[in-house]
């Protein structure tokens, strides 16, 4: 993340020299996001959710997510270039991309039917990175870091005094971040089954709408540790379950060969294989 403007500059200096950055309209567009989010909730909570204000705000959420997605893409390649770089990534090592994969689920729901537990998993993100960039850029473009008086400051720590703010932001964002990201993974799997029952009952193009979403999942269970922390303890909390004696022997057959099937399916799509195995690196944050 760029750093804030200096703290010589003046106020409306500076705040002109933030706006004019790739990052800054990272950061809007993350900040639309949180807040067609919560006016498309506020719609759902009331039942409205097809009315004309919640068909905006749904769209207008996953706009904004494609947008930000796609600055993060668009920095990427841009530094790579800049870089020398001879050749650029492959269609497949792109698609290995998290941010890529994010930008084009962002697509896929902008302009597919509108399912509201697709928004979650963006609004999660959005909070962390709105908290970061305020904390990082704006609130030092307000209010620069004052220098401590001169002797004052403890060996090994910054000659400079940090708004309290800042300060609070940074231990919500570290405590609370393993804890939404597994809440991400979550969420991200419950949107599987429930385009799993879409398609279960024939919804027009949840077929499409499953293979796509299943791909995508499936990238995410390889990059994600949160991914497979989630899907682990899913999976125990069923051994556990079917491990009852009153649970006929059939289903625990079926479990098993759920299981199975399941594992034969990671192994045959590990897009390693494909795209040189573990000598590319993957990104592990999306952006």
């Amino acid at each position: 993340m760029a750093p804030p403007p200096p703290a010589s500059m003046p106020l409306q200096q500076r705040l002109m020299h933030l706006a004019q950055t790739l990052q800054f309209g990272w950061f809007v567009g993350h900040l639309t996001l949180l807040f067609c989010s919560l006016r498309y909730c506020l719609s759902y909570l009331t039942f409205n959710y097809y009315s004309r204000w919640a068909r905006f705000s749904y769209r207008t959420a996953f706009f904004a997510a494609a947008a930000t997605y796609g600055i993060v893409v668009y920095k990427a390649y841009r530094a790579r270039s800049r870089q020398g770089a001879r050749q650029q990534p492959g269609a497949l090592a792109l698609l290995g991309d998290e941010n890529v994969q994010y930008l084009l689920m962002a697509l896929v729901w902008l302009f597919g039917r509108q399912i509201p537990l697709a928004l979650l998993p963006f609004t999660v993100y959005s909070v962390f990175h709105v908290a970061t960039y305020t904390r990082a850029n704006l609130i030092p473009t307000f209010q620069p870091p004052q220098q401590t008086p001169a002797g004052s400051a403890s060996p090994g720590r910054s000659a400079t005094k940090s708004s309290p703010l800042a300060d609070t932001i940074g231990r919500f964002v570290k405590e609370y971040y393993d804890a939404s990201m597994m809440l991400v993974a979550s969420l991200e799997i419950f949107l599987w089954f429930r385009v799993l029952g879409s398609a279960i009952i024939f919804t027009k193009g949840s077929w499409i709408l499953l293979a796509i979403y299943t791909v995508f999942v499936r990238s995410r269970y390889s990059q994600s540790n949160f991914v497979q922390a989630a899907i682990g303890q899913g999976t125990a909390r069923v051994d556990a379950l079917v491990a009852n004696q009153s649970i006929p022997p059939v289903a625990r057959q079926a479990w098993d060969t759920v299981k199975r099937l399941g594992r034969q399916a990671t192994d045959a799509t590990d897009i390693n294989r494909y795209i040189g195995g573990k000598g590319q690196q993957v990104p592990k944050k999306a952006q």
